[in-house]
């Protein structure tokens, strides 16, 4: 900053000086004494500051994803629940049509979430975004996975109640994090504050039975039955790759919990600037699953309708 003071004459100067200079020596040497800090220390107690890959210039990448994943969910829908009467056609397309109805619908919930399309979105809708956002995913996780277990065993007189049933447990699972969401600077986040803690610590819990114990459970279950000679269908190959979309997001929301808790301290800044990248990297997978769950989906169709024909020898 720049001198403040008015100049006077030569002498009064010259013995302000002498004042200023000695009282700037002082403190200098109290300064030394009590903070004894060097520019490495300075370095080390810098804020640790992390790029965000979710800011407001990504809405183009939100809109356009929420556009493709509404067109693809809902002409996958239109497929699958048009009346026609070749409904044998693909085995397990009611179970099928809810997965691509949560995935639409989650399409649709999107721009909600998007940082920059609303400047001050209230905490209602806010709230409300994320419980459906979330509940949409956990529908398709056990969908897909009552799917991949039962297959053609499914029957219908009982299938109605079971799909209420999925969709109440998602529903009922994605409360932690519709009570724990908030609003800081514009932009729809879970809050981690001391009073809504414990729903975070729950949703995070949720997050990882859902998305990587379940999932890596059913898979270790299918192969000790292939090792015992048991066969499997197509629903045991195709429809693995939803997960592959989420099991980054529980592993990574597990991680960030520890930190946050101080279970796991950081001591790089580094280290903390790669979980930051890994959780919006995460978050970018699991917002591409609406792009891909069609396309799974009727890859799953089509495989099962018309298999692969092997040529005897």
């Amino acid at each position: 900053m720049g001198n403040c003071l008015h100049r006077a004459g030569s002498s009064l100067q010259n013995s302000e000086n002498l004042t200023i200079s000695g009282l700037e020596e002082e403190w200098d040497a109290l300064w030394n004494d009590i903070y004894n800090y060097s520019d490495a220390d300075l370095d080390l107690a810098a804020p640790c500051r992390s790029c965000s890959l979710l800011d407001s210039s990504s809405l183009p990448f939100f809109a356009l994803t929420s556009a493709l994943g509404i067109l693809g969910g809902g002409a996958l829908l239109f497929v699958l629940l048009k009346p026609l009467v070749r409904q044998h056609l693909c085995p397990g397309r009611t179970i099928l049509a809810q997965v691509a109805g949560g995935s639409t619908l989650f399409s649709i919930v999107l721009p909600i979430l998007a940082p920059g399309l609303n400047p001050t979105p209230g905490i209602i809708l806010c709230s409300v975004g994320h419980g459906l956002w979330y509940a949409s995913v956990f529908a398709q996780a056990l969908l897909l996975c009552v799917h991949i277990c039962l297959g053609p065993k499914l029957h219908q007189r009982w299938l109605l109640k079971l799909s209420l049933t999925l969709w109440g447990v998602a529903l009922l699972m994605a409360l932690p994090v519709t009570l724990s969401s908030d609003v800081t600077t514009g932009v729809c986040t879970q809050s981690f504050s001391p009073d809504v803690w414990v729903w975070c610590v729950i949703h995070t819990v949720v997050c990882i039975v859902i998305f990587f114990i379940l999932p890596l459970s059913l898979f270790g279950a299918w192969v000790v039955w292939r090792i015992r000679g048991g066969r499997s269908g197509p629903w045991a190959k195709v429809l693995w790759v939803w997960f592959l979309f989420w099991w980054l997001h529980a592993v990574v929301m597990g991680s960030d919990i520890l930190v946050r808790s101080e279970a796991l301290v950081i001591k790089k800044c580094f280290v903390q600037q790669t979980l930051d990248f890994l959780l919006d990297s995460a978050k970018i997978l699991g917002i591409l699953h609406c792009l891909v769950t069609p396309l799974l989906l009727a890859l799953f169709c089509h495989y099962v309708t018309w298999p692969p024909t092997v040529n005897p020898l």
